[in-house]
């Protein structure tokens, strides 16, 4: 009962994953202002929850507050990369080269939990990177489409890193509070350079930005990481691996942008070899 309840929650999060994605084109924002925004609202929301409840939020390590700091550095960067590959390229491209995180997983994960690591994991990279090629339209570095296709590879890196870091953690803490603690680092991390940029938002960006913080970012990161109580991190990334389809979704209703038939395939093979690098048994 207990973990088709955290399977459910992913399925949720996920969901609100990939419609996050279509914020990167909504809100007239470089890409750091759109991830301040959704940090700093989202640290906010998470704060009224635990005030709201009175409990502590203190950690029960001295050395965990370290490895929370690090934990929002990872998101910050991750979110960076993930929001600006959207930004200079496509909805459709950015989701897609992130949604190459179940191959990271599946390297990283027998490395920080004494697990097996498979032939079948390296040959699934080698068909990815396939599909990956041919969602990148050109070769060319100056091409904003390849740019935001490299842009989005990191991102799916360090959310695998960062997937995998929380599974260790979220046996000791509630997953709103590694979210908590998360959100409110790289709230601290970003929060200067909003006085560099000196940004000038309107009443609209505001209304996106405290949206995707609350909603799409507190509720979902929170459930996400609950969910990871029993589901394990290459389990929860099959799930996400429907994250670029709800997003290519959206921004074909909400934005009118239609992926490409190349697109298309090359993220019908980039899902499907991730699905089956997570799904199929050891």
């Amino acid at each position: 009962m207990a973990k088709r309840k955290d399977l459910i929650q992913i399925h949720i999060a996920v969901f609100l994953f990939g419609l996050a994605g279509l914020f990167g084109k909504l809100v007239d924002q470089p890409a750091l202002i759109i991830v301040l925004g959704r940090v700093f609202f989202g640290a906010i929301a998470l704060f009224m929850l635990y005030a709201y409840r009175g409990q502590s939020i203190r950690l029960k390590q001295s050395k965990d507050y370290l490895w929370f700091s690090l934990f929002g550095l990872i998101l910050a960067v991750h979110w960076l990369t993930f929001f600006h590959s959207i930004k200079i390229s496509s909805v459709a491209i950015g989701l897609l080269t992130y949604s190459t995180f179940p191959i990271f997983t599946a390297f990283l994960e027998p490395y920080f939990f004494k697990e097996k690591l498979l032939l079948r994991d390296f040959i699934l990279a080698i068909i990815t990177f396939g599909g990956v090629v041919l969602v990148i339209p050109s070769f060319e570095l100056g091409n904003q489409m390849t740019q935001g296709a490299l842009w989005g590879i990191v991102s799916g890196a360090t959310f695998a890193i960062l997937s995998i870091l929380n599974r260790k953690y979220v046996a000791d803490y509630q997953g709103s509070l590694i979210a908590l603690y998360q959100d409110t680092v790289a709230s601290i991390l970003l929060l200067p350079f909003f006085f560099v940029l000196r940004p000038i938002l309107s009443s609209t960006d505001w209304a996106l930005l405290i949206l995707l913080g609350f909603l799409f970012t507190a509720f979902s990161h929170t459930i996400f990481i609950n969910g990871l109580q029993t589901v394990k991190a290459k389990t929860a990334s099959v799930i996400a691996s429907l994250e670029p389809v709800y997003g290519i979704l959206g921004a074909m209703i909400l934005l009118s942008e239609t992926p490409t038939p190349q697109e298309i395939l090359g993220g019908a093979i980039i899902l499907g070899a991730t699905f089956y690098a997570t799904y199929k048994p050891s």
